[in-house]
């Protein structure tokens, strides 16, 4: 299942070869041209039955994970994290670090030498470190460079009845959604793009956006899902289960009314269940791409992902199949009822 080695491929902003290799070879039989740009952007078109008008579909390749950044003169690896991770969440979970991806553990002061005040706070990423069993300094630099990447060592697998775990969710749920989309010719040309570098300031996409300047934009992302027990209904930003999630607003975007409009109105005309992001946190890459240029009007369909940014994330299954269907019909519909824009 593309799905799966997507999830459990590595790759941290900036370290995404391992991502784009493999949609590279995925997308290869139906498109007409592709590319990786200086940034690392894979590029796609699928040229259209009549050209004239563009479209760009956009999903980030990298994921929140950790960066090497020293070593302890006992083996332990010093890192950084790489995007937006809690370090609450870091204690004794099993990574893979660097380009041969050994396996390491990551460790803090034992819970018996710790002081009463260092048990009481968080654990900042300063105080913790990598296991990979290294003999000494001189032992782990055989093994690991300065700036190698470490990922959490999870597999995607089905979990209860229509739910699958895995890691990188966010946004390799998106990125299996846009190959999917690549299957289909329409009548414009179609930009799919995998973006590089998002969890780290949104930074592919606007350097795609400014080379295509599409006619209009769509954003394929995961999303919060805060249906957690003791949330007030109205503030559980999305919900497993009820769909793919429709943005009006985020911190990065206002997403164009006509786009979101079309969304509704297709899900609605094909008996696809929807939802709208009920919270304004968070961005996407749609941030850079509506103000490239003279303005991109743009969109963002995400996916609810329990646990984001985490080791593991939770995702239906039945999310992502709509997901993917909302997509499609959303792309027929700019030929079958015109652009809304």
């Amino acid at each position: 299942m593309l799905l799966t080695r997507l999830s459990e491929a590595a790759g941290i902003p900036g370290q995404e070869g391992e991502v784009r290799g493999l949609i590279r070879s995925e997308v290869g039989e139906f498109a007409d041209e592709i590319r990786v740009d200086p940034i690392g952007n894979l590029i796609v078109l699928k040229r259209g039955r009549r050209g004239g008008r563009s479209v760009m579909v956009a999903a980030h390749m990298d994921e929140v994970g950790l960066m090497v950044v020293g070593f302890d003169s006992s083996g332990l690896l010093h890192f950084k994290t790489a995007g937006g991770v809690d370090p609450r969440v870091l204690v004794s979970k099993t990574v893979l670090v660097g380009r041969n991806k050994y396996p390491g553990v990551i460790g803090s002061k034992p819970v018996h030498l710790q002081k009463k005040d260092e048990m009481e706070r968080t654990l900042e990423v300063n105080s913790l470190f990598i296991d990979i069993g290294a003999k000494d300094k001189d032992d782990a630099k055989k093994m690991v460079n300065i700036g190698e990447q470490a990922v959490f060592a999870t597999k995607c697998e089905p979990i209860g009845e229509g739910f699958i775990k895995g890691k990188g969710f966010d946004d390799r749920a998106g990125c299996a959604v846009l190959v999917e989309a690549l299957r289909t010719r329409y009548d414009f040309d179609l930009w799919a793009v995998f973006t590089a570098q998002e969890e780290t300031g949104v930074r592919g996409a606007g350097v795609a956006a400014h080379t295509i300047r599409p006619d209009l934009a769509l954003v394929l992302d995961g999303t919060t899902a805060h249906d957690l027990p003791k949330t007030p209904e109205h503030a559980r930003s999305s919900i497993p289960g009820l769909g793919p999630v429709i943005v009006h607003r985020d911190k990065s975007v206002v997403a164009d009314r006509r786009i979101v409009s079309r969304l509704v109105e297709v899900a609605e005309a094909s008996g696809i269940p929807y939802q709208f992001k009920r919270s304004i946190t968070g961005g996407t890459d749609a941030g850079k791409i509506h103000q490239t240029g003279e303005g991109i009007p743009t969109g963002v369909l995400s996916i609810p992902c329990r646990f984001i940014h985490s080791p593991v994330s939770v995702m239906s299954t039945k999310d992502f199949a709509n997901h993917a269907a909302l997509v499609g019909r959303f792309l027929a519909s700019l030929d079958e009822r015109g652009w809304p824009v």
